[in-house]
């Protein structure tokens, strides 16, 4: 039978059965219809080549089995936040993990909390995670769904807050990580080391913090443009004021690697003249030279935590309302003692 045409009326009469019985199993609601009716049903669908409507599918079910992720489109992504090698980690063990469970992954990028809440709500969604959102009000947006949160790397009201409001913030120990970094760079014999970042609040403030922590003495901050050509003439600008520093860690891979490329056309030796260590340890650390040393955030960890915390809200177990999760220094070659 031509596939194009087919109807569940057609089923229906070819089996002998109601259209109602066909929809049923059609839609995997088989609860009242025997094994061996919906095995037939199955195969004549699947002989007779009929695909139904995958949203029409999800949608008429009192489980979706969709879990949505909402990504802040934030400026300074320049509207290739899919690009991020960070963002696309993170949604890559996501996405493997929420398979694992037998559902499937929506990506959403939105800049406000008013078109998640649509969003969730559209596609009636078994669980969200939020990525990229800072200081948000979630507790409202919370109450506007109904439906289980996970935040990742939020400052969101207090954990006993967050699990009574049906909510979970899972985040890495940002500070721990800068630390590392700033210990690990004290050691190598560097007195004098530069923290670049394009914002002062949230995780970058506690990577800073940390990074002073374990430094010590000689660790100063610089904030850089957020936007990306703004970013490279400020660094020409200032490529004296770099040379005068020994080491510098960037809170994010994307800008160490930047800056380590433009370093290197300017005739600057990395790491002889001038150490650079990341934070996120995205793929691409390993792809240039010098190797490029990171703090490891543990993505699939994260994704597990994540799937654990949705699961267990759904089902109205306690949880905590924030998990930490730890980080590990990668030390690679572009980070060594002072010349």
């Amino acid at each position: 039978m031509d596939e194009r045409r087919v109807r569940i009326i057609d089923i229906a009469e070819e089996l002998g059965l109601s259209t109602a019985t066909v929809s049923n199993v059609l839609h995997g609601k088989t609860g009242r219809v025997s094994p061996e009716t919906a095995r037939r049903v199955q195969a004549l669908l699947e002989e007779w080549q009929y695909i139904p409507s995958m949203a029409g599918v999800l949608l008429a079910q009192n489980s979706s089995r969709i879990i949505g992720v909402a990504l802040n489109d934030h400026e300074k992504y320049e509207a290739r936040a899919l690009e991020d090698g960070f963002v696309a980690s993170t949604l890559g063990c996501l996405s493997a993990e929420i398979e694992r469970s037998g559902r499937f992954m929506m990506v959403k990028r939105a800049t406000d909390f008013d078109e998640i809440a649509r969003f969730a709500s559209m596609w009636n969604l078994d669980g969200l995670v939020l990525m990229g959102f800072c200081r948000q009000d979630y507790a409202a947006l919370r109450g506007r769904m109904h439906i289980p949160l996970v935040v990742f790397d939020g400052y969101p009201e207090p954990a006993e807050a967050m699990a009574a409001g049906g909510m979970c913030n899972i985040c890495t120990d940002q500070r721990d990580g800068g630390r590392q970094v700033g210990a690990h760079l004290r050691a190598l014999g560097h007195r004098r080391a530069l923290c670049i970042a394009d914002n002062r609040i949230c995780m970058d403030a506690e990577r800073y913090d940390g990074f002073r922590d374990g430094f010590g003495p000689g660790a100063e901050f610089l904030q850089v443009p957020m936007l990306r050509d703004a970013r490279r003439s400020f660094y020409l600008e200032r490529m004296e004021l770099l040379r005068t520093y020994t080491a510098v860690f960037a809170v994010s891979d994307e800008h160490a690697l930047e800056l380590m490329h433009l370093l290197q056309a300017q005739g600057i030796d990395v790491p002889g003249e001038l150490s650079i260590v990341g934070f996120d340890d995205i793929p691409a650390c390993r792809m240039v030279r010098p190797e490029l040393s990171s703090v490891r955030q543990d993505n699939a960890l994260r994704a597990r935590a994540a799937m654990e915390a949705l699961d267990a809200l759904r089902s109205g177990a306690a949880v905590d309302g924030q998990r930490v999760l730890p980080v590990q220094l990668i030390v690679r070659d572009s980070s060594a003692p002072p010349g």
